[in-house]
């Protein structure tokens, strides 16, 4: 093993400093890329609900604008 202590690991000979802040930097890094990709995800699915109702808005008005055919039944006036 390169380090006989476990202080040895820590203290890196002398640049612990560099190293753990760049092991950290690159931690903190990776989570803000997952939590950002969770986040635009979850904005994505909200964005197409938002679309997928509005389309089912504008197409019902469409559905009903478009004219009844009704049987011819009950009373004709002949006459």
């Amino acid at each position: 093993m390169a380090f006989d202590t476990f202080q040895e690991l820590l203290a890196m000979g002398g640049h612990a400093p560099y190293v753990w802040s760049a092991w950290g930097l690159t931690a903190a890094l990776l989570l803000g890329i997952v939590f950002h990709a969770r986040a635009e995800r979850r904005q994505l699915l909200r964005q197409l609900q938002r679309r997928a109702r509005r389309e089912a808005r504008q197409s019902a008005p469409a559905a009903a604008a478009q004219p009844i055919q009704t049987s011819k039944g009950g009373c004709t006036n002949d006459a």
